[in-house]
This record gives structure tokens, sequence and C-alpha cells, in this order.
């Protein structure tokens, strides 16, 4: 479940990082106008990157406790800030959305690694024998 979480996330950072670098029109007709479109491209390229890493662990299947700290506290961080800007109409309310869907990034990462943790390696489920 790791592998197809760290895909999942992988996309969306990868799509989400990417679209202000092709149109930044686009992502500010979506995402509402912007003052600095310098540190908008910045956060895509960091986003970008991000999925990137994710992606390339995932395909490798390389996903250990470094990529796990990665998707969950890059989840984390952007989901705090859609939601603490966005309540404050810093931010358009769209980025509401991307927070709930942070926050599901997350749930899903607690459901891979407590599924990981509770699997029972096949040789511990041989009855024993005297």
């Amino acid at each position: 479940m790791k592998r197809l979480v760290t895909i999942a996330q992988g996309g969306y950072y990868l799509a989400t990082g990417v679209w202000p670098l092709l149109s930044m029109a686009t992502f500010e007709a979506v995402s509402g106008p912007k003052v600095d479109d310098w540190l908008v491209r910045t956060v895509g390229v960091l986003v970008t990157v991000i999925g990137l890493v994710l992606l390339a662990a995932a395909m490798t299947n390389q996903i250990g406790l470094p990529v796990g700290l990665l998707a969950i506290g890059s989840a984390a961080g952007l989901a705090f800030i859609d939601f603490f800007y966005a309540m404050r109409g810093v931010i358009w309310p769209v980025y509401i959305l991307d927070g709930v869907g942070e926050l599901v990034l997350i749930a899903l990462w607690v459901i891979a690694i407590f599924r990981d943790r509770v699997r029972i390696p096949t040789a511990a489920r041989q009855p024993l024998t005297n």
C-alpha cells in the first residue's frame, strides 16, 4: 500500500508543482491572483522535486523512513498553510480543497504504515510442532 500512496502523492505533487511553471495564467485563474510570481514558481519547483523523489522511491521500491518523513511532512506543512491562510482570507478558499487532499494523503500514509506493522510474517503463521 505504501507504494500506491507514494505514487499517488508523487503524481499529485508533480502535476501541481509543474502547473504554475507551465502556465501562471491558468494557475492564477483557479487559485487566485498572486503578488509574487517568483515565490509561486519557487514553491512549484520544490513541490515538483518532492513529487519526483516520491515517484523515484516508488519505482525503485525504496520507500523507507526518509521517504515517509518527506511525504508526511510535506503534506502536513502544505495542509497547515492551506488552512491557515485560506481561513484568514489571504488565499482563495480553493486551497481548502488542497488542504483536505493533503490530510487524505496523511491518513493514507498512517493506514499504510499501520498495515505494514501489524502484518504477521508468513513464517510466524505456521503452526508450532514439536
